[in-house]
């Protein structure tokens, strides 16, 4: 289960596009973040994505792909021309295809490699859905199965696209839009897919165009209700609302680690209460309701010319750091816990696994222990965006050349910096003893949770 938000130039502070995702997978799936470079292909040549192979561009853009470790595609990322996508799982009443094909995730890689701006990545992902479909597992260790919806962003504009198998409808963007695990296009849109409404009628879900509503005729009934996405959708839309021609990037990361209203007022607030995954910030739990955890973030500032991508590459949201990469030439820089790729066990050498150390400790008593660093954190985290933006002033007119390595150096320092930072918070929370433990259901859940990763303690 995930959250994506979008604010246009009309509702920001500095009037570009800003586009914001937490990836919500499960709590072992370890996220990676994913630089890769322009690429030539020879002609004829197929790209193998998670499960099938498709014919390869002749040529693919650099990209940031922020991904679970063992799916091709990833659940967001950022290419070389400011194009951002972010996806949701959503629950619909067409059958899925359980045979192994293009997911979700596949559709975001492919088109960031190929679209050069957001309206050619929608009709990428619309002439590969409608040649191939969607289908295969989309789970770690337990399966399943769902269509999708994204967000898709330039540095110009937005669209909302919303799939039921080879169905569509697309909605583009006024101010700010937000997409959680269910449908939310209604009687009107932008496009469609030929038949959108005229297969509606003919499965019964609405009697003619009048009454077609796309979200209420092809939502399922169940599981959009018990996965929280209502109340989520409301939420992350509300926090835009309010800040509507204000928007920042902090206002889009404060967003990622929103726990509602009630976390705000209740001081002894803790991640295990609830059943269903309705906070913005999802934390794992006991029981099929709340089966995800917010593995990791992105909120893409989409500059003209030179996007900045905010990534946290951990769990947790509120207990992480986001820290600044660059494209054009820039990409990840290479220092420890990057260059591990990790895997669903517990591998301390990864920023993911590394991160947990934390992440684990303070979810045992939320309310003693995250305030311990929280205020450290969020004045390391305003140093990156202030200096951020005055590497943005000093090198947005030099060339992707002249500026790598620069840029690459100032997002290496801040790596750098949030490791030590999180070394010195691991073991701050570690001394301080348990006061207010979580409901015995959540602790539960993490005790196994622990053992199939192999994690200490």
């Amino acid at each position: 289960m995930c959250d994506t938000l979008v604010a246009t130039g009309s509702a920001t502070a500095d009037g570009t596009v800003i586009l914001a995702k937490n990836s919500d997978r499960e709590p072992n799936e370890a996220h990676v973040l994913v630089h890769i470079p322009r690429t030539r292909h020879e002609p004829g040549t197929t790209v193998k994505c998670t499960y099938i192979e498709v014919p390869q561009a002749p040529e693919t853009y650099e990209v940031l792909l922020c991904k679970p470790f063992w799916i091709w595609g990833c659940e967001m990322g950022v290419n070389e021309y400011g194009v951002a996508i972010g996806n949701e799982a959503v629950f619909t009443r067409e059958p899925y295809n359980k045979a192994p094909g293009l997911i979700g995730m596949d559709y975001i890689r492919l088109a960031l490699e190929r679209a050069d701006t957001a309206r050619r990545a929608l009709e990428i992902i619309v002439q590969l859905l409608e040649t191939y479909g969607q289908g295969g597992n989309c789970g770690f260790r337990h399966k399943t199965y769902y269509h999708n919806s994204y967000i898709i962003a330039d540095p110009q504009e937005a669209w909302v696209l919303e799939t039921v198998g080879k169905q569509w409808a697309a909605e583009r963007v006024r101010d700010v839009r937000t997409i959680s695990n269910g449908l939310t296009i209604g009687s009107e849109w932008d496009e469609a897919s030929p038949g959108l409404v005229e297969y509606a009628v003919e499965k019964g879900w609405c009697k003619s165009r009048d009454d077609f509503h796309f979200a209420r005729c092809y939502s399922d009934f169940l599981y959009t209700r018990l996965d929280g996405c209502r109340p989520r959708q409301r939420r992350s839309t509300a926090i835009l609302e309010a800040e509507k021609g204000h928007i920042t990037v902090k206002t889009l990361m404060a967003a990622l680690r929103d726990h509602g209203p009630e976390a705000s007022a209740d001081p002894l607030w803790n991640p295990g209460r609830g059943w269903i995954m309705d906070t913005l910030c999802v934390h794992a739990g006991l029981g099929p309701t709340r089966p995800s955890q917010s593995v990791g973030a992105m909120v893409a500032h989409l500059i003209p010319g030179m996007p900045v991508v905010w990534v946290t590459g951990t769990s947790g949201i509120c207990t992480s750091i986001f820290k600044p990469v660059f494209l054009g030439g820039a990409g990840l820089p290479s220092i420890p816990g990057l260059n591990v790729e990790p895997t669903g066990t517990y591998d301390p050498r990864t920023l993911w696994w590394s991160h947990e150390r934390l992440h684990r400790q303070v979810i045992r008593d939320y309310a003693t222990r995250m305030p311990l660093y929280r205020e450290e954190r969020d004045a390391l985290e305003a140093s990156f965006l202030r200096d951020a933006a005055e590497v943005v002033a000093r090198y947005r007119e030099t060339s992707p050349a002249e500026r790598a390595e620069p840029l690459r150096a100032f997002s290496a320092s801040c790596f750098e910096r949030a490791a030590a930072a999180t070394e010195r918070w691991v073991k701050i929370v570690a001394d301080t003893p348990v006061r207010h433990r979580p409901p015995l259901p959540f602790s539960l859940a993490w005790n196994r949770f622990n053992r199939e990763a192999g994690f200490p303690g």
